[in-house]
């Protein structure tokens, strides 16, 4: 009966745990970096608090506006309130008044 001797390979022992570490390595790495990963979601997380802030900002400017709109409809016009509009628009004012020079004007 013939036999064959095979000499053992000690390389031959870390083919599968290396084959795994890549694998988990791979995964790993994309698990925490990847499109829906863990820091994808911190990110995520952050972009919504500021564009929470930003629909904050806009919803308060909406009703500002809004309050100064219900201001000019028919019956509850102010006469006071449309006279300012008016001159800011037109950059006008009376002979007989006094008018005060700003840098800036406040935001409205």
């Amino acid at each position: 009966m013939w036999t064959r001797q095979h000499k053992q390979r000690k390389t031959g022992r870390l083919i599968v745990p290396a084959i795994s570490a890549l694998f988990f390595a791979y995964f790993g790495f994309h698990a925490y970096n990847g499109e829906f990963g863990i820091y994808s979601k911190y990110r995520y997380e952050a972009q919504g608090v500021e564009l929470q802030a930003k629909l904050d900002a806009v919803r308060a400017r909406r009703m500002d506006m809004e309050r100064r709109i219900q201001l000019l409809y028919d019956g509850t016009l102010e006469k006071d309130m449309l006279d300012e509009q008016a001159r800011r628009a037109l950059n006008l004012a009376q002979a007989d008044e006094i008018v005060l020079m700003r840098s800036s004007l406040p935001k409205n």
